[in-house]
């Protein structure tokens, strides 16, 4: 059946469903752009399972109606539909507003019918011209196997055939190329000399004419961490002893050629700053960009008064999910040779002379971390714990441990067996207490319920993950409900181009990683009272 020419009738109406389901709330408010890609991609699967819908049912020789009663049905079909998606359209800016009041965001104008409508239909027509080059493609090939192989045979070739030079163009030509573009754009922005950070003339900083690390090979996201560090002034203002000046040490990805000798760097420069001699030492991965998030580090060294050290190095200029995607196995390489070398050396001082050592990843940085290390390479010797904080769906050990969690216990603040090693907390803590007393090795996850970068997974294509049901999370929409395709396709907007609040999603506040470091790490002299004073210094500067 088709509507003139030369779109498919089953197509427009299920691809119309699908459009106003995509309207319905997921984790993260959306702006009307990112909706309109949304409901594009959601019409246009909807508008293909049609087409096939029509055809398998054409395929199998099943009785269709008669014409005049198809043109009744259709008119009904195409009123109910267009019913459907005013009323989606209508209720659209409602449910939007019910996500940004769950994250303490001021309500939004609506959605816009108009924007997110073009958007939509500029989606499913680039992808529908798509779809009839490879239909033209695919039945060139087979016309011309049809005289060497069976009709039926040809078809099979020529799809395969017209796949495999579908993917080979896009995946290695324009895909490449867009990639060697973002690269070399990142790479650009990345050497920018920013005013605001000048060189230390501190001897004893990373990154002054001292130092065995170049100051413009940093990078501007190693130049930023390095030169927002806390001063003693500001510590003082929390302890009641002089407190030390925080050791911060990071490895640009010009530094050096391999990841084998930006680690060795690494481990020099901390020797010579004395590092090890401070009673804590944070090894951290920054995420795909380098950047290592101010907000994770900074309550750290409030709490221990400045006596920690931490030390990244950088494994790529692309965000994360480019990152991820194209310099996987490269980032898990130097985060590898980072643990190596600290770690080697941490070992080989005697215990009572060491500083407790942690992990610690956002993100990407979560997953290169968590991959670092063999539980078997340090089970004699453990160092002491690690705090994860957003850790992305892929993360095997944060997958087995969501998987084996006490059955009372839901999917978004699991509880791991008798909570002695992994604890889980979000903005409401969740670190404190547990069933037994938390030993002394320590892995810490911190995560949002309302993060499609954790809480995405491939299966909400075709089944609703576990963590949408009850009770949910603090920050989840009790409006979001599950729909086949359509819901896979919304998280995975959430998880590209969504943005929320500090405290929220996939931005971290700094007062939930004071409140997990304080758990995690147990630092003495701190009342309720003074940490609520630091609660709001840090509440201040962010």
């Amino acid at each position: 059946m088709r509507i003139g020419r030369p779109f498919h009738t089953a197509g427009l109406l299920l691809g119309t469903f699908l459009f106003a389901l995509s309207l319905t709330p997921t984790l993260l408010p959306r702006t009307d752009v990112v909706q309109g890609i949304i409901s594009g991609l959601s019409f246009t699967a909807g508008y293909g399972l049609g087409v096939f819908a029509h055809w398998l049912w054409r395929y199998l020789e099943l009785p269709v109606p008669h014409e005049r009663n198809q043109r009744i049905l259709q008119g009904i079909a195409a009123g109910i539909c267009g019913l459907i998606a005013v009323s989606f359209l209508w209720r659209a800016g409602g449910w939007q507003n019910s996500v940004r009041a769950l994250m303490e965001m001021e309500p939004a104008g609506g959605v816009h019918p108009v924007t997110v409508g073009l958007v939509a239909i500029i989606v499913f027509l680039g992808l529908w011209l798509l779809a009839k080059l490879f239909r033209r493609l695919f039945l060139a090939l087979s016309r011309r196997m049809q005289r060497f192989v069976p009709r039926r045979v040809s078809h099979v070739f020529g799809l395969v055939a017209a796949f495999v030079l579908f993917w080979a163009i896009i995946d290695g030509i324009l895909f490449s190329l867009a990639l060697r573009s973002a690269d070399a754009s990142y790479q650009q922005v990345d050497a920018l000399l920013e005013a605001e950070y000048d060189k230390p003339t501190d001897a004893m900083r990373a990154g002054s004419r001292e130092s065995l690390l170049d100051w413009d090979d940093m990078g501007r996201h190693g130049r930023r961490f390095l030169s927002r560090g806390l001063t003693t002034e500001e510590l003082e203002a929390f302890s009641e002893d002089t407190p030390r000046e925080p050791v911060r040490v990071y490895v640009g990805l010009n530094a050096a050629d391999t990841a084998e000798e930006r680690a060795e760097l690494a481990l020099a420069e901390l020797k010579r700053l004395d590092a090890f001699d401070r009673s804590l030492l944070v090894l951290v991965t920054p995420t795909g960009t380098g950047w290592v998030d101010q907000a994770s580090m900074t309550p750290l060294e409030y709490l221990h008064h400045g006596d920690v050290a931490t030390v990244a190095a950088q494994y790529s200029y692309l965000p994360s999910h480019l990152s991820l995607m194209v310099e996987g196995e490269y980032g898990v390489e130097m985060a590898q040779a980072m643990f190596e070398k600290i770690y080697g050396h941490w070992s080989e001082l005697p215990e009572e002379e060491r500083p407790r050592l942690y992990l610690h990843g956002l993100s990407l940085g979560a997953l290169n971390s968590d991959r670092s290390f063999d539980f078997f390479d340090i089970i004699d010797d453990p160092f002491h714990g690690a705090l994860w904080s957003g850790p992305p769906f892929r993360k095997e050990t944060w997958r087995t441990v969501t998987e084996r969690r006490q059955a009372d216990s839901p999917a978004w603040l699991p509880r791991f067996r008798d909570d002695s090693v992994v604890r889980f907390a979000n903005q409401h803590g969740g670190l404190e207490t547990g069933a037994a007393e938390w030993g002394s090795f320590r892995i810490a996850y911190l995560q949002y319920a309302s993060d499609p970068v954790t809480f995405f997974e491939p299966e909400a294509f075709y089944r609703k993950p576990e963590w949408m049901e009850a009770p949910r999370g603090p920050d989840v929409s009790e409006h979001l409900r599950w729909y086949p395709i359509v819901t896979g396709l919304q998280l995975a907007a959430d998880m590209a181009a969504g943005s929320s609040p500090r405290g929220f999603g996939h931005d971290f506040a700094a007062e939930h990683y004071l409140d997990a470091w304080h758990a995690l790490t147990e630092p003495e002299g701190w009342d309720e009272d003074a940490l609520d004073r630091l609660r709001e210094v840090l509440r201040e500067d962010e």
